[in-house]
């Protein structure tokens, strides 16, 4: 009975790791530009100063802010202010909700990244670019289609994840000994090996990643219990302030007119009790009205996603509340899961790890991808098949060469759009995001037309340069290169010259693995394909 459960969860590792397992290996590797999505950001906006250069006081920045906010003049419910702190040392920038019409339950939101020397929008001084932040995006809300069947679709193959991960631990009979077992050179053994090592290793992320992310899409997958329970809007919302952990402010709109009080004096306060620069946003409720409210938040966070926060009365400056927390125990463990999802709260060790984790979460899905495919043409070696290709095999080998190798090849890509598209073209940001699936798209019909065994080690071969070559690119257009950011001390911009690098160096080494093995094509070879095809 033992063997046949073991079989059965055996069966179902194989198959709810192969049917999602390209669509989990796009979502792990963008999902691990989360960890460092500010890092990046800082890379792909050159123009602003290094860290070392001395920036504008808050309190200007503050002023620049709501300069910009009132030159609008618009009629907002809400408007926030985001300044530069911590790891988001290159994020300023404004945003604000309409006020609703009688039909909406709530107003659209805007957002506007401002630059801290002149409160202009940034993008008349600072390229505009997707960033880290659109990478991350994607893990969750992929491209090119509608948010709402995206997060669906990844919620799906999160399930499959989740089901994947269970059903290898039931069929892992020494997880003990598969953490010290590794067999090089050794063909399909190396593969398994090198999968369980990197399942194992980072087990409790990879379960606590795929459960965290499923749980706080609860009422969106499931949506069905809340409507039937609350059918008015209000009930609703007040339900999902309460489980995400966030309080609605009361609506203002007729609330009498109260000119909103200075927000310097607040700052001062702010920065009196936590120091200078050390203020992440400032949220104003119903601005404008006698009942506004004006709140600070601290730049650390917690693992449960609080802050250290001030609250003041927006009317008369009043001090009201100082690090208040009213989330319900509903609230508080959404945050956590959260908190543990996004990282926020690691320093830079732990961040460290966390990158780490994601990326043999991704080396994890492509090793399984690859020892499927290896095991097919195992089998058929063995009935004397191998010198005709299945076509579902082909397929499978198309799209484990196509993924597992052409996405570092598109990433690397939009690395170099960042860098040589004209700064000034319109949707420039977006077309850093085309950049990206056209190389993506081109590895595939090169995986289809060349063969495989050639194809792997060429492949290997041009996302070692594409990112080998990125301090080379960004010294040729920028004045951010290593010569200036080493001695400056900037090691947010450096370290990402330096990380390229290093990825350059790993795809190199992995373009000679391949090509000393392609000969050898088969079972035991990375590209695992016919020779001849």
């Amino acid at each position: 009975m033992k063997e046949t459960l073991r079989q059965s969860m055996a069966w179902l590792h194989t198959w709810a790791g192969l049917l999602t397992g390209w669509l989990l290996f796009f979502v792990f590797l963008t999902g691990t530009f989360g960890y460092v999505n500010a890092e990046v950001d800082r890379w792909m906006r050159p123009e602003l100063p290094l860290s070392s250069a001395e920036g504008p006081a808050a309190a200007q920045m503050l002023a620049l802010a709501e300069a910009r906010h009132h030159a609008r003049g618009g009629e907002e419910e809400y408007w926030l202010v985001r300044m530069p702190a911590g790891r988001a040392a290159a994020d300023f920038s404004i945003g604000w909700r309409d006020r609703p019409a009688a039909s909406q339950g709530r107003g659209r939101f805007h957002h506007e990244h401002l630059d801290p020397r002149t409160g202009l929008p940034a993008e008349q001084s600072v390229r505009a670019t997707g960033g880290g932040d659109l990478l991350y995006q994607m893990h969750h809300a992929l491209h090119y289609m509608p948010y709402d069947w995206a997060f669906r679709i990844v919620g799906i193959a999160t399930m499959f994840m989740f089901v994947a991960i269970l059903s290898g631990i039931v069929v892992h009979r020494k997880i003990f000994a598969d953490f010290f077992t590794f067999r090089p050179g050794r063909g399909q053994r190396s593969w398994l090996d090198g999968h369980n090592l990197l399942s194992v290793s980072a087990l409790p992320f990879h379960l606590m990643i795929t459960w965290s992310g499923l749980v706080f899409f609860t009422f969106s997958y499931m949506p069905v219990a809340v409507d039937a329970l609350y059918p008015d809007s209000a009930a609703r919302d007040r339900v999902y302030a309460q489980a995400y952990g966030y309080e609605e402010a009361e609506r203002g709109a007729d609330r009498p007119a109260a000119a909103l009080a200075p927000l310097a004096p607040m700052l001062a306060e702010a920065e009196r009790r936590w120091g200078p620069h050390s203020t992440a946003f400032i949220t104003i409720d119903n601005p404008g009205r006698d009942n506004a409210r004006v709140s600070f938040y601290h730049e650390q966070m917690t693992v449960s996603r609080t802050r250290r926060m001030l609250r003041f009365d927006g009317a008369s400056g009043a001090l009201t509340a100082v690090d208040q927390d009213i989330r319900t125990g509903t609230g508080l463990f959404t945050g956590l899961l959260l908190g543990l999802h996004e990282a926020h709260f690691a320093g830079p060790v732990l961040r460290a790890l966390f990158v780490l984790a994601g990326l043999a979460g991704t080396a994890m899905i492509a090793t399984g991808l690859l020892l499927w495919s290896s095991k097919r043409k195992a089998k058929l070696a063995g009935f004397g098949r191998a010198g005709r290709p299945h076509p579902g095999i082909r397929a499978v080998d198309v799209l484990n060469l196509g993924t597992i190798i052409g996405l570092p090849v598109g990433i690397a890509a939009y690395f170099w759009a960042n860098r040589l598209l004209p700064v000034g073209i319109p949707d420039r940001g977006p077309w850093e995001a085309n950049a990206m699936f056209i190389a993506w798209g081109l590895c595939f019909l090169y995986a289809i037309w060349r063969p495989l065994p050639r194809a792997w080690p060429e492949l290997c071969a041009l996302a070692a340069g594409g990112f080998a070559l990125l301090p080379v690119v960004n010294a040729l257009t920028t004045d951010r290169h290593l010569g200036i950011t080493l001695p400056a001390g900037d090691w947010v911009l450096a370290g990402f010259d330096l990380s390229a690098l290093a990825t350059g160096l790993f795809f190199g080494w992995l373009a000679t693995m391949v090509r000393r093995r392609s000969p050898a094509a088969g079972p035991r070879g990375l590209p695992a394909a016919e020779a001849g095809h």
